[in-house]
């Protein structure tokens, strides 16, 4: 017989449930863990969607200022620590071949 694995959301609400921390220092940095990953995770998110509209609009005019803002966005989470700065450049590099194989697609 298989041990089945818990589902992901299950996993997931464990860490989203009230710590019960009984010293105060702990409770703070529980407080600033959950806000921080809070705003990585916004952050995450905004990278996700910057690449993929700089890949649409490839070959189009605001092409060029996807592409820029797409490779700001990937730079300064790196900078702050979000990502590490291989995978930024990982993702830069995968997003210039991206962009330009839809740009001379098109």
């Amino acid at each position: 017989m298989r041990l089945l694995r818990p589902p992901n959301d299950r996993r997931r609400s464990i860490s989203l449930r009230n710590h019960v921390a009984n010293i105060k220092s702990q409770k703070k940095r529980n407080l600033t863990n959950l806000k921080a990953r809070e705003r990585n995770k916004a952050v995450k998110s905004e990278l996700k969607t910057r690449s993929k509209k700089a890949v649409n609009d490839a070959g189009t005019d605001d092409g060029g200022e996807s592409l820029r803002l797409a490779v700001k966005r990937l730079d300064m989470p790196a900078a702050k620590g979000v990502i590490h700065k291989n995978q930024a450049a990982r993702r830069k590099s995968r997003l210039m071949r991206k962009v330009n194989a839809a740009s001379s697609a098109s």
